[in-house]
């Protein structure tokens, strides 16, 4: 599948838009998102690459041989330019970096099922980060969504031996990440059902033993929401701040929805509104929990609905908490 173009004339010289072009856009959009968040680890900035995709395509007095390649190809060059340019901003956040939170990926395809599942978890987007943008788009292309690698170098800009050692370099990166024996989706719900009711009940030794004993809780919140000086490490630390702080949470109307975020087990906190306050998710491996990440800053929340003033709900537990009991 290559990026030939054949040419559509347009009598007054101008690029025009055609249903054609618009359904078959609309057809590959999801993919073309699923690329685009894959690279860039931002909800915001995925849908931006989209929507140039669309205007170029839009924009183009020829019509490509494979509307598919084409697409994905601009997609990958537009995500790769802007993640060059996020980097150096992602050097001066305050405070950890986890991707933009995803609720559900709107791309499926049964024959990739578990590739394209392991691939927008947490942890892979983390590994994912210790990639040059090349090796990074490489990456994801054709391991995850198995493009030629005729198309991932038309996609890049590269040979496709220089692809090829590319993606050699990606995996090697990633592979020295990756933990083994993870769990299978049934034992991750479990152990997820078994977390937040214990954590809802303020049960400190039910937490304890649901978490490896260097389980790391770890929050983003980019200097924008209260959070942790730096991250609590070690089950029987996390446990204790876990039972803590969430049943005070939840005596000021603060609730749990249940639901995979990232394609791993999760929550959503929701303040008495149904505003959101943080999104949590469980990285677990070998029949125990290794990491809880949860993001709380408010510019990563806003595609998911309106965002809970933490601040507010910060000081409303201060000041239950001085209470006399």
């Amino acid at each position: 599948m290559g990026l030939e173009v054949s040419e559509s004339p347009d009598p007054s010289g101008a690029a025009a838009e055609s249903p054609g072009e618009a359904e078959e856009f609309e057809e590959l959009r999801p993919l073309l998102f699923s690329i685009a968040y894959r690279i860039l680890g931002s909800v915001g900035e995925a849908e931006d690459a989209v929507q140039e995709t669309w205007l170029r395509f839009a924009a183009s007095a020829t019509r490509p041989t494979s509307t598919k390649a084409f697409l994905s190809a601009t997609v990958t060059r537009i995500a790769i330019d802007v993640l060059r340019s996020a980097r150096v901003r992602r050097e001066e956040y305050v405070g950890p970096w986890f991707p933009e939170p995803l609720l559900s990926d709107p791309y499926q395809d049964p024959a990739r099922a578990v590739e394209l599942a392991d691939s927008v978890s947490m942890a892979a987007l983390l590994l994912l980060e210790r990639l040059s943008p090349l090796e990074r788009a490489v990456f994801v292309l054709r391991e995850v969504f198995g493009f030629g690698f005729d198309e991932v170098a038309a996609a890049v800009g590269r040979s496709e031996s220089a692809c090829r050692q590319l993606l050699v370099r990606g995996r090697r990166h990633m592979a020295d990440g990756r933990q083994r024996f993870a769990a299978d989706r049934r034992e991750r719900q479990e152990l997820a059902r078994r977390f937040f009711e214990a954590m809802q009940d303020g049960d400190i030794d039910g937490l304890q033993g649901l978490l490896a004993a260097d389980v790391e809780l770890v929050r983003d919140g980019g200097g924008k929401t209260p959070q942790f000086a730096r991250p609590v490490v070690g089950a029987a630390n996390v446990a204790r701040v876990l039972g803590t702080v969430y049943p005070w949470l939840m005596r000021i109307d603060v609730f749990f929805e249940r639901q995979e975020v990232n394609a791993q087990p999760g929550a959503v906190l929701r303040d008495r509104d149904g505003r959101i306050l943080q999104t949590l998710v469980l990285d677990v491996l070998d029949g125990q929990i290794q990491a809880i990440r949860g993001v709380s800053n408010p510019d990563k929340l806003g595609h998911l609905g309106p965002v809970a003033d933490a601040w507010a709900l910060d000081r409303e537990v201060k000041k239950l908490r001085r209470r006399p009991s």
